[in-house]
């Protein structure tokens, strides 16, 4: 099969990209350890482990496009460093071959002056812990020889998103009328990335050739605060407004003494103790491409979780 698009990780990342590129009629391969994916006809899903280059140059035979979407086996340092590094390698190699671009969700973590908002010409040379591994993979990406586009995007929110500032623990409760309680600041604003909006922009990213071997921003929203976004889940949700609690950013610290997963929580806790805020109007531009109304966004969200049941 020619003219194929790869999908690596069936994440809601990875997921919302094939189902897509499938929805416009395209030919697309998803590869995941476990086979999943979406069902449709178009969509072929095949257990593929990315670290096996044997494996990932066979899934890439024919391929006009790569969009590279998977993550660590957990949320720690340790782990990223450990597997995405050489993944990375893998795919950029086997891509090359191939003679297709690969398209890279990306986040804000390596951005070094992250207390003014971010443009795409802003500085990413954060250095240390997990904000130092990002930094890593972009410069990698850079000394490729093989075409690639990297597609920043804030904290996700929507359909699929469950390990998420915005998924599992924020929706669910607060369509419940539980108590919300966030870390940092309720009140601080901050960029959240709708996923479809960052597919949509993956996508046409991958599809034209003047884009490509740069740093782009996914058509972002304003930034709003945690309560806000909390706010916008119950309306669309029509029930009553969140109550909230923040987690100090001192008491997070104090159990990441006696709790790696607390010193890993830790570690972000400066996107959400001041503002955290991007800027994607030039990629806006760039792109022909505009975020989705938060209005309509939390309304898929909420829509999605209430059909998990």
């Amino acid at each position: 099969m020619e003219n194929v698009h790869v999908v690596t990780g069936a994440g809601p990342v990875g997921w919302t990209v094939a189902e897509r590129l499938a929805e416009q009629g395209k030919s697309v391969r998803i590869l995941t350890r476990s086979g999943s994916g979406p069902e449709h006809p178009l969509v072929e899903r095949i257990t593929v482990d990315v670290r096996d280059a044997t494996q990932v140059r066979d899934a890439f035979a024919g391929a006009t496009a790569v969009f590279h979407c998977i993550h660590g086996s957990s949320y720690t340092v340790d782990a990223w460093q450990a597997e995405l590094p050489q993944a990375e390698q893998t795919v950029l190699s086997a891509a090359g071959e191939a003679g297709a671009v690969v398209v890279f969700p990306e986040s804000l973590y390596s951005y070094s002056e992250p207390h003014r908002p971010m443009t795409e010409a802003g500085p990413r040379t954060a250095e240390g812990g997990k904000r130092g591994v990002r930094t890593k993979l972009l410069k990698a990406r850079d000394a490729s020889t093989t075409n690639t586009v990297s597609m920043v995007a804030g904290d996700f929110f929507g359909p699929r998103v469950r390990i998420s500032h915005a998924g599992e623990r924020v929706v669910p409760t607060v369509l419940a009328g539980k108590k919300l309680w966030v870390i940092g600041s309720a009140d601080q604003p901050h960029s959240f990335t709708y996923v479809p909006d960052l597919a949509a922009a993956m996508i046409h990213a991958a599809g034209t050739p003047a884009l490509w071997n740069k740093v782009w921003h996914a058509p972002t929203g304003p930034a709003v605060t945690q309560r806000q976004l909390a706010t916008a889940f119950t309306e669309a949700g029509e029930v009553a407004a969140p109550k909230m609690g923040a987690l100090p950013g001192w008491a997070l610290r104090v159990m990441g003494v006696f709790s790696k997963d607390f010193r890993e929580l830790a570690e972000t806790l400066y996107q959400f103790e001041q503002p955290f805020v991007m800027d994607s109007s030039a990629s806006q531009a760039a792109l022909d491409l505009r975020p989705t109304p938060l209005t309509e966004a939390a309304a898929a969200t909420v829509s999605w979780w209430r059909a998990q049941g």
